[in-house]
């Protein structure tokens, strides 16, 4: 086999491994669930904080009121 045909033999052999995404969605989905996951605590701590529970509720309350 001449040199040439042995390097783009290699040359194509390595495009197709680097182009082979198998388990990629998999992973992907992994990263996002973990995402999403930190962002809901992260949502949960600030929602329960003092001063944004008190705006929430005064918003509420503001809403509900009669004649509002």
């Amino acid at each position: 086999m001449d040199p040439t045909t042995t390097i783009a033999l290699l040359t194509a052999r390595l495009t197709a491994l680097a182009r082979a995404d198998d388990g990629m969605s998999t992973v992907e989905y992994a990263v996002g669930l973990v995402a999403a996951a930190a962002f809901a605590g992260l949502l949960i701590v600030i929602i329960n904080s003092p001063g944004v529970l008190d705006a929430l509720t005064g918003l509420i309350d503001r809403a509900l009121a009669p004649g509002g």
